[in-house]
């Protein structure tokens, strides 16, 4: 080989580099351990170091944004088809994220562990790919504590399965709701309801309106009672404190609706506000004469 040529491979070798850096990406997860069902949100953090702004902008053929997700066998996910990342302009220099929830874009039901990364493609017909560190996930079934399958009214096809869970994925008991599709099986949804102390049992019912309602100690003076929809959705939240005859109730009147007996309803924010105006009154110097 001549010497220009060994010199033309190393202006290529160079361009390549310099194509390559010229986006730092990074990708993160919020925790390493899901329930099924539950939002798996990564943040794909992406730096520019082009020396000119960069407008992403989503193809049907090529995005600009793409995941790669596979399970300890090297078996690849299943992508459901959804996969609109919309745009984003980065200005030189920039530091910008994007927030996707990648369960929504693969079938990611099955326990098991996974490992994902996320793809970067610049702009242009032949845009260069930068790709991200690669993070580890598990998927687990939980442990059901509750279930109650029910129908929805004016669809008598339809079936939903209510359940609750408890999780120690993080060394804390949080507790979950879960709606599956009564038919298939397939979780709808599934959500933290928060920490919870396992020295009172959650109390859980379903009301007139299909209504899975839950009652459980967040803290030793607090509970918390949910109500969740057969969609999946938190249709109220609110938080009580003990009553004077022992604990919080979840109670069942005649006509299907439930109510919490023996609490106290508890108003953060005014208790809050409470607060602040007592330390504004102490606050006062005092006034002699």
């Amino acid at each position: 080989m001549t010497l220009p040529f060994f010199r033309l491979i190393a202006v290529v070798l160079a361009m390549s580099g310099l194509v390559q850096a010229q986006l730092a990406t990074s990708l993160r997860l919020s925790k390493i351990q899901y329930l099924s069902g539950e939002a798996i949100v990564a943040t794909v953090t992406i730096t520019n170091h082009a020396g000119r702004d960069i407008v992403f902008q989503g193809e049907a053929q090529r995005p600009w944004l793409d995941f790669v997700i596979t399970n300890v066998h090297g078996d690849s996910a299943t992508p459901t088809g959804r996969s609109s990342f919309g745009s984003m302009k980065i200005s030189a220099g920039q530091t910008l994220s994007r927030q996707v929830d990648i369960s929504a874009l693969f079938q990611l039901a099955d326990s098991g562990t996974y490992s994902t990364t996320a793809t970067v493609r610049m702009p242009g017909r032949d845009g260069e790919t930068t790709t991200t560190n690669r993070v580890l996930l598990t998927v687990s079934p939980g442990r059901p504590y509750w279930t109650q399958k029910v129908g929805i009214a004016d669809h008598s096809s339809k079936i939903r399965e209510f359940r609750i869970l408890n999780f120690s994925g993080d060394e804390k008991t949080q507790l979950y709701a879960q709606v599956l599709d009564g038919r298939s099986g397939l979780p709808i949804r599934t959500f933290s309801l928060g920490e919870a102390l396992l020295l009172r049992k959650p109390s859980v019912t379903v009301d007139k309106n299909q209504r899975m309602h839950v009652l459980f100690l967040a803290s030793p003076d607090t509970w918390v009672h949910c109500q969740i929809d057969t969609d999946g959705q938190l249709a109220n939240r609110a938080i009580h404190k003990c009553g004077q005859q022992g604990d919080p109730l979840l109670m069942t009147a005649p006509d299907g609706s439930v109510s919490v007996a023996n609490s106290i309803l508890y108003d953060p924010k005014a208790a809050a506000a409470a607060r602040a105006k007592f330390r504004k009154l102490s606050e006062r110097p005092s006034i002699t004469f």
